[in-house]
């Protein structure tokens, strides 16, 4: 079942019905309002896709099916703002359950934005050739949120894991890999080991403990806590390959955290992505000389 069908099997029916002809179009996201019409997110516009408005029975049906009909198990996830469904990731927006301050949840919901991740082989060819011709290097890879880190993080690991690298995956959000009982939903290489759900600094250090891995792979950089864990990484002969949110180089360096990681001179090669959908650019950049 690839990423498109995982999609479709959370939408209610009549609304998956509708969405059935939008296989093959490079859909990104489906979007749902409730009071609105639901829409599709291709090449960085949305089309409504039907023409009733959607309802908050409609989101609450959703999110059963994403969480097997158990919305209270997966509270923890949704004071997070989003869940996971076997690599779908779900955002979800209403009103908020506060408590001293923290969200707990919801009271009831508003909105949904299912993100359909997907396989694009052949997308880091020429960045394989130009960054690994003398060997890995460490490597981040950056774009706007929404712009395809995930999906070319997981090409240049199953690329460089097919090459004969062992790479460790700490895979917390399960984006990667979307695995589930059946086994991985996406190919990491015939070299690759994938822990999910672990928190990635804690993943990590156990990956490196006991997989004797020649890289460790983990998407989004995001806190003091996963710095701190590339620093471990890196200290112990491993290899890293990661991603963080910024649109280039200049907004990298403007970011109090990833100021500190670029101080911290780990990574040597910067893949870039921009543009959007079937038109996006992946450029590679050099760090350190």
């Amino acid at each position: 079942m690839d990423g498109f069908d995982r999609a479709l099997a959370v939408l209610p029916e009549e609304l998956r019905r509708k969405a059935q002809g939008l296989r093959g179009t490079g859909v990104e996201e489906f979007r749902l309002r409730a009071g609105r019409t639901p829409s599709a997110l291709r090449d960085g516009q949305e089309r409504a896709f039907a023409a009733e408005p959607v309802t908050e029975g409609d989101l609450l049906r959703l999110l059963e099916r994403a969480t097997g009909a158990s919305l209270h198990s997966a509270a923890p996830a949704l004071a997070q703002g989003y869940l996971n469904y076997r690599g779908l990731r779900i955002g979800v927006c209403g009103a908020a359950v506060l408590n001293r301050g923290e969200l707990t949840g919801f009271r009831s919901f508003s909105s949904a934005a299912i993100r359909i991740p997907r396989e694009c082989r052949g997308v880091c060819d020429r960045l394989i050739q130009e960054l690994y011709g003398a060997g890995f290097k460490n490597t981040l890879v950056i774009s706007r949120p929404g712009g395809g880190k995930t999906t070319a993080l997981r090409e240049l690991i199953r690329r460089l894991s097919d090459g004969g690298l062992r790479i460790s995956v700490a895979d917390e959000r399960n984006e990667l890999a979307a695995a589930d009982e059946t086994g991985a939903g996406f190919d990491l290489g015939a070299h690759s080991d994938v822990l999910t759900g672990a928190p990635k600094a804690e993943g990590a250090m156990m990956l490196l403990r006991g997989m004797n891995p020649q890289v460790i792979a983990m998407d989004e950089i995001t806190g003091d806590r996963d710095l701190e864990a590339a620093v471990q990484i890196c200290g112990c002969g491993a290899g890293i390959l990661a991603s963080a949110h910024a649109a280039d180089g200049d907004e990298l360096k403007k970011r109090p955290l990833y100021r500190k990681l670029l101080e911290l001179a780990l990574f040597e090669n910067l893949v870039v992505i921009s543009g959007t959908g079937s038109l996006r650019r992946y450029r590679a950049e050099r760090l350190l000389p």
